[in-house]
């Protein structure tokens, strides 16, 4: 028997906060104990999500089918990506979190809003706790939060809106996410290059990005984007 829509729906959410929130626990432990630097974290995070994403890609098809190219999506990727890393060089994995989530679910919201759409009530609540608790996080002397870090976090949570909205109803999430992290690596070798004076590789580092990448980021944004269908 299957399960009801709005019973899938909401596991598949559930699992991918799950994964996007370990991904802020894995990310903070690499970047707050100066592991790896923000720029290098970044790049193994999207080689090593595409890779995994590859790897069921073919699993799937039992073949390697043409990835799309998707500058626009890709890009969103990267600006997510980047900012979420250096605002864990400045501020607390939960911390980080409530903003990101409370950006995209912001951005989201917004972009019904601005489209038309009368928001039902569990949509009016989500809204008014997502700038309720990003208005509490920047507030001077309430968090003590570096506001750089923040502002990194709510562009990271700006980016991953945008990036969830270009890929609403899309027909195969997991060949897409494929392609998108694939393509992001054209943006995130220049940061690298870019970074050199920061360079700093640890074992350690490597392996929470690749964990970072492979699972919490790439089988995430797939669950995520079945969610969304």
């Amino acid at each position: 028997m299957r399960p009801r829509p709005d019973t899938r729906t909401a596991t598949l959410t559930s699992l991918a906060l799950v994964a996007f929130a370990s991904n802020s626990i894995l990310c903070r432990l690499a970047l707050g104990h100066h592991l790896i630097d923000a720029g290098t974290f970044t790049s193994v995070r999207l080689l090593s999500g595409a890779v995994a994403m590859t790897t069921l890609v073919i699993l799937k098809h039992r073949r390697l089918p043409a990835l799309r190219v998707q500058w626009l999506p890709a890009l969103a990727l990267f600006a997510y990506a980047a900012p979420f890393s250096f605002a864990y060089l400045l501020i607390p994995a939960s911390a980080g979190a409530l903003v990101l989530f409370g950006a995209v679910q912001t951005t989201m919201i917004g972009w019904d809003i601005l489209k038309g759409k009368r928001l039902n009530k569990m949509e009016l609540v989500g809204l008014v706790l997502a700038l309720s608790g990003l208005v509490a996080l920047t507030l001077p002397g309430t968090a003590g939060l570096d506001l750089t870090g923040v502002g990194l976090m709510a562009i990271a949570g700006i980016a991953w809106g945008v990036y969830s909205l270009l890929g609403k109803g899309i027909d195969d999430p997991l060949r897409a996410t494929a392609g998108n992290f694939a393509v992001s690596m054209v943006f995130a070798v220049p940061l690298v290059a870019l970074s050199t004076a920061d360079w700093n590789v640890s074992q350690q580092g490597l392996v929470l990005a690749i964990i970072s990448g492979a699972l919490a980021s790439g089988i995430g944004y797939a669950v995520w984007y079945a969610a969304l269908r």
